[in-house]
C-alpha cells in the first residue's frame, strides 16, 4: 500500500527529492559523483522503471555518440587546461590581466572569455585562471567557485555559438538578429548584479597600471591565441563544413581543440615527462566520470516514464491540471527543466517545445517575443541554480566546496535575473 502510494506521487516531488539527495549527500559524504549516482538511482526506481530499464537507458545514454564525444571534449578541454597551466601561459595570461585590471575584475574577466566557447563544462578551464588572480589565497573559495561559474555563463542568453540558443532559435521561429537583441538587455543585468553579490566581496588588492603598452596589449593577445584559435575553428568548421555538427554538435568544438592543444605545444613544448605529469592527474578520471553520470541523470529526466509518457509532458499535466495560468507555465515549465536537466540544450528541448505550443497557431511577434524572453530566462536560470550542471560540479571539484554552499550565494543575482526577464517580456509585449 505505502509503495503503491509513493509510486503514484507528482513527478514534481520525485524529481525535487532526486535533486535534494544529490545535494544532502553531497554535504555528508563530500563526493559529488556518489551524490549524483544516489540521485540518479532515486530517480529511475521511483518512476517506476526496472532494475533492466534502468540498465538499457544508461547503455544507450553512454553509447550514444553525442555523449561519447561530450566525454572526450571534456577529456581534452582539462589536457588542455593542464597544458596551459603546465607551460606558464595561464600563469602569464592571468598577470598581464591582473596588471591592467584590479583582482575582482580580472576574476570576472577571465572565466567570461572562456565563456565565448560553448564549452561543456568550460567552468573547469577558467578554474584555475580565478584561482591565480588570488596570488595570496586571501578568498574564500566559496567565492571563487561562484563567481567563476556565473560569469563562465553571462553570455550563453544570446551567443548563438551555443547549441542552446540555437534551439530556442529554431521551436521559436524568431530570427537570429532577432534573438540576440530581444535576450542581450539580460546579460547586462546579469553581470550587474554578479558584479553587486559577488565581485564586491573579492576587493580590489591593487590598482591597475595605466600605463600599458601596445607591446603588452599584443601579449595578451598571445596569451588567449589558444581560446581564440578554439573560437574561430568552432566557427569556421561548423559553418563550413556543416557535416561535422550533423555528425555530432561536439566534432566542431573538439577538433578546435585539439588543434589548439598542438599549436600551445609547438609555441611553448612540453617534455614527454610533464605530459606524463599531466596524464596522472586523477582529475581526469574524476571529471569524465561525473560528467559521464549527469548525462545518464538527465537521461531518465528527459526520456519516458514506463507507461511511455515523457516525463516532462508528464510534469506539464501535472502543472496545468492544478490550474496554473499560462503565463506561470511559461516561466515554470523552463525553470523546472533547466533544473532537473542542468544544461541548455537539455532545457530548450523539453520546454521550448511545450511553451511555444501554450501560444497557440500563429501567434503575433510581440506575444512570441515575450514568450521567448520570458522562457529562455527562466530556462536558463534554473540551469544555472541546478545540482546537476556540468560548470557547476566541476567548478566546486576544482575549489573543493560543496554544492549547497555554492548555490546558496547565487540565488540573489538569480532573482534580480529572473525579475529582469520577467519585466522585459512585459516591456516587449507592450511595445512590438
Amino acid at each position: 500500500m505505502m509503495i503503491d502510494l509513493l509510486l503514484n506521487l507528482p513527478e514534481m516531488v520525485k524529481i525535487l527529492v532526486s535533486l535534494a539527495s544529490i545535494i544532502i549527500i553531497n554535504k555528508i559524504l563530500k563526493n559529488q559523483i556518489i551524490g549524483v549516482l544516489t540521485g540518479t538511482v532515486i530517480l529511475a526506481f521511483w518512476c517506476g522503471h526496472s532494475l533492466n530499464s534502468i540498465l538499457s537507458i544508461s547503455w544507450e545514454r553512454l553509447s550514444d555518440r553525442d555523449n561519447l564525444f561530450l566525454l572526450i571534449v571534456v577529456f581534452i578541454i582539462i589536457v588542455l587546461s593542464s597544458q596551459m597551466k603546465s607551460t606558464g601561459m595561464m600563469r602569464d595570461l592571468v598577470q598581464s590581466i591582473t596588471r591592467k585590471f584590479s583582482r575582482n575584475k580580472a576574476m570576472a574577466i577571465l572565466p567570461a572569455v572562456i565563456g565565448l566557447l560553448p564549452m561543456p563544462g568550460g567552468a573547469m578551464f577558467s578554474a584555475p585562471m580565478v584561482d591565480s588572480c588570488d596570488a595570496d589565497d586571501s578568498l574564500d573559495p566559496v567565492l571563487k567557485t561562484r563567481i567563476n561559474y556565473w560569469f563562465r555563463h553571462v553570455w550563453e542568453y544570446w551567443w548563438p555559438l551555443y547549441p542552446g540558443v540555437l534551439l530556442a532559435i529554431d521551436i521559436s521561429g524568431l530570427s537570429v538578429p532577432t534573438f540576440m537583441l530581444l535576450l542581450f538587455p539580460i546579460t547586462i543585468v546579469s553581470i550587474t548584479a554578479a558584479w553587486f553579490f559577488l565581485l564586491r566581496k573579492a576587493g580590489k588588492d591593487q590598482v591597475p597600471d595605466k600605463n600599458e603598452t601596445e607591446k603588452e596589449e599584443s601579449h595578451i593577445l598571445f596569451l588567449v591565441s589558444p581560446v581564440i584559435i578554439v573560437m574561430g575553428s568552432y566557427a569556421v568548421l561548423g559553418s563550413l563544413i556543416p557535416a561535422l555538427s550533423n555528425y555530432t554538435r561536439y566534432l566542431p568544438i573538439a577538433i578546435g581543440i585539439l588543434i589548439s592543444i598542438i599549436y600551445l605545444q609547438i609555441v611553448r613544448p612540453l617534455s614527454i615527462v610533464e605530459w606524463r605529469e599531466i596524464f596522472r592527474s586523477k582529475t581526469f578520471v574524476n571529471m569524465v566520470v561525473l560528467v559521464a553520470l549527469i548525462r545518464i541523470y538527465g537521461a531518465f529526466i528527459e526520456g519516458r516514464l514506463p507507461d511511455g509518457t515523457l516525463l516532462m509532458e508528464a510534469l506539464r499535466g501535472e502543472l496545468a491540471a492544478a490550474g496554473i495560468p499560462a503565463f506561470l507555465l511559461i516561466m515554470l515549465i523552463p525553470f523546472i527543466s533547466g533544473v532537473s536537466t542542468g544544461i541548455a540544450i537539455g532545457t530548450v528541448g523539453a520546454a521550448f517545445p511545450i511553451v511555444i505550443s501554450l501560444l497557440g497557431p500563429d501567434p503575433d511577434f510581440a506575444l512570441l517575443a515575450s514568450t521567448t524572453t520570458l522562457a529562455y530566462t527562466f530556462g536558463h536560470m534554473g540551469q544555472i541554480l541546478s545540482p546537476v550542471h556540468v560548470c557547476l560540479l566541476v567548478s566546486n571539484e576544482y575549489f573543493n566546496v560543496g554544492l549547497g554552499q555554492s548555490l546558496r550565494g547565487l540565488i540573489k543575482p538569480a532573482i534580480i535575473v529572473l525579475a529582469a526577464g520577467f519585466l522585459l517580456s512585459r516591456l516587449y509585449l507592450g511595445i512590438l
